[in-house]
């Protein structure tokens, strides 16, 4: 097994290399002999990867912990799903992970449709340096395959935390994610190096981009489900480094997504479209960075090593190149840029959103990275927390949504105040509604209920969107309702798409504002039969029990779960105590509605009669969920939408061109 693993990083180092030149032989001298061996090389890049990954998986699953990896991850009694997820569980099996991901990327692309577009060997260039760059590290700094002098009888177990359904999934989406986003960097380059810099690359990328930001955002989503679930202190998003790292790229993708529309449809923004993809591909590395270099504390990070030199130098590397390539071609962009005609239209609330999400980028970079830039200049290390970007990202992203509600109703090119207004009014209404039925209701909070009547007001806004739309198809067809709503939605993909991703921001925004602004949260000792209140609730204790699971200990205590004086359950919050790990864990108790969750954690226990127990209720949480399934559902039919550019034809010295 030892020998199989090192020989497929081996080999994958050196077809690495053969393949990039091949590329670059292929291109100087005109020779797609050698471009198809560069094709073939990619093929056998994701065989090897594969092999690689699928023994990497049987060595874990078979508990063999002769290898360092297996035994600092796994153990004897963990379940076996659990020693599968471990793969990504370490550097070493997670970076594996994203060399098996890029390397299937690679291979998609080289093999698609688009595989005789003359900026392909470029765009595979770039894939197969970053491709040499993971098995080179793996090899020299996260070995999977290494083997212990001594063999251990038993593993040290996966961290509690990680033993979730959350582990099986975040990871994953959010390495999609990040991998993704190389592929729309790799075509932005080679469209830069032959000289291209209309929409085609942006035609040609447009799905791998979409799919790169729906992981990006299933990821994020899944991260706070997970944290919500696993860590017990009642929240899903705690601005943790970590966290940010994968939210910036997020932001930017966001920024690209919308500024691509413009040049397809108008010529402009170009600037703007190759730097942002530059940048989302760059904080990508920058997230790995942070999480391998032991340069930040979190509970996300890998620790300390080299890793992190590697991929700061990597990071450094790839943003100078693309840095020399842009400015090499300015000029070239500059000249081929349509302006802006008025400044009230949809082109410039586009660029007004770019704005935005782009200051929301640099507040949660800065403030990631202050403490550690403080450390350096002053030697003191000042802790930036979550009061920090709450007050701060809370008004950018009020006017992200306040934008997002108002820019559907504004016209391309040059948009009319008459007809503006007359959009404006039914959605303005009934966000000033909302906001006159919080107060009503004795809501408290200027700022929350501006929030929460501006996600309405946006959320109004598509909904009267989509009304009209159908409402004139059936006009014009005849159609039904229902009928006429379905042809609306598969003849304008892209267009409705996007508004049903809209609305699941509007939902998720609700989440947030309520469930930031309104919790409740108790803290309360109780003996047997003892009662407490929590909002609508009341608490009763009934006792607690200790049993064992799969060698674990587990203790429970069970409560009686009473709502506005109707009994509506039980409940019973958990510690786990693991055989192979020090510390317990909090398994939560949730009841959860449509409008609120209860959230119970035991706390500590003096004995079977007496415990202390953390509730809290927590309103609208279940909507952070519920949104980013409805952004999900979004982003899928706007994949569907949307043509790709097939235009082929070589002109003379094409591709010679910018070598």
């Amino acid at each position: 097994m030892y020998v199989i693993g090192n020989t497929a990083l081996y080999l994958g180092i050196l077809i690495s290399i053969y393949s990039l030149f091949a590329n670059i032989l292929g291109i100087r001298k005109k020779n797609n002999r050698w471009l198809e061996s560069a094709r073939g090389g990619v093929l056998s890049l994701v065989l090897l990867s594969s092999a690689a990954s699928f023994l990497l998986l049987y060595i874990l699953g078979t508990s063999q912990f002769q290898y360092k990896y297996v035994a600092a991850y796994t153990s004897e009694n963990l379940p076996m799903v659990y020693k599968l997820t471990a793969f990504w569980a370490g550097n070493a099996g997670s970076l594996l992970l994203w060399l098996l991901l890029l390397c299937l990327y690679a291979g998609f692309l080289v093999f698609s449709k688009e595989k005789k577009n003359p900026m392909m060997p470029y765009a595979s260039s770039i894939l197969l340096l970053n491709i040499l760059f993971f098995f080179l590290v793996i090899l020299m700094s996260a070995n999977p395959f290494e083997m212990s002098e001594t063999i251990p009888s038993d593993g040290k177990g996966l961290n509690p935390m990680l033993q979730h359904p959350g582990m099986i999934l975040h990871p994953v989406t959010l390495y999609l994610g990040y991998v993704g986003l190389a592929v729309p960097f790799a075509f932005a380059i080679a469209a830069l190096m032959l000289k291209r810099v209309d929409a085609e690359w942006i035609k040609l990328t447009r799905r791998w981009t979409l799919v790169a930001w729906l992981f990006l955002t299933l990821g994020n989503i899944i991260g706070g489900w997970w944290a919500y679930l696993e860590l017990g202190w009642g929240g899903y998003w705690a601005w943790d480094p970590v966290e940010n790292a994968s939210f910036l790229p997020w932001l930017t993708v966001s920024a690209f997504l919308h500024s691509v529309m413009i040049q397809e449809r108008k010529g402009m923004l170009k600037t703007w479209n190759i730097s942002l993809v530059i940048l989302s591909y760059v904080l990508t590395l920058f997230g790995t960075f942070l999480v391998r270099s032991g340069i930040l504390t979190s509970v996300h990070a890998f620790g300390n090593g080299n890793l992190g030199t590697y991929f700061l130098i990597f990071m450094a590397f790839m943003a100078l190149l693309s840095i020399y390539v842009v400015m090499t071609r300015y000029q070239l962009i500059r000249k081929e840029t349509n302006p802006i005609e008025s400044y009230f239209s949809k082109e410039s609330s586009f660029l007004l959103n770019n704005l935005i999400l782009v200051a929301g980028a640099f507040a949660v970079f800065w403030g990631s990275m202050y403490p550690l830039i403080s450390e350096v200049i002053t030697g003191t290390k000042v802790n930036v927390g979550p009061p920090y970007f709450n007050k701060v990202m809370a008004p950018i992203m009020l006017g992200l949504i306040v934008l997002m509600a108002i820019c559907p109703l504004i016209a391309w090119q040059k948009a009319t105040v008459e007809k503006f207004l007359k959009n404006l009014i039914w959605p303005l209404t009934a966000g000033i509604v909302t906001a006159i039925v919080l107060i009503a209701v004795g809501v408290k909070g200027i700022f929350p209920i501006i929030g929460l009547a501006s996600a309405v007001f946006m959320f109004a806004t598509h909904i009267k969107e989509f009304v009209s739309g159908i409402k004139a198809r059936m006009k014009a067809t005849k159609e039904n309702a229902a009928k006429a709503s379905l042809r609306l939605l598969l003849k304008n993909q892209r267009r409705y798409g996007g508004y049903i991703v809209h609305i699941g921001i509007a939902v998720i925004a609700i989440g947030v504002i309520s469930s930031t602004a309104y919790p409740k949260d108790v803290l309360q000792t109780v003996e047997t039969g003892e009662s407490f209140k929590i909002g609508q609730y009341e608490l009763t204790f009934k006792g607690l029990t200790e049993h064992t699971e799969n060698g674990n200990g587990i203790v429970a205590a069970t409560l009686d779960v009473n709502h506005k004086g109707e009994r509506v359950g039980e409940i019973k919050p958990e510690k786990i105590f693991y055989e192979t790990w020090p510390e317990p864990s909090s398994e939560v108790a949730i009841k959860t509605n449509l409008t609120e969750d209860l959230y119970v954690v035991l706390s500590s226990w003096e004995d079977r009669d007496k415990v202390t127990l953390q509730a809290k209720v927590n309103p609208f949480v279940s909507w952070i969920w519920t949104g980013g399934m409805i952004m999900v559902i979004g982003t899928g039919i706007s994949l569907i939408g949307g043509r790709t550019s097939r235009a082929y034809k070589l002109k003379p010295g094409t591709l010679k061109a910018g070598v």
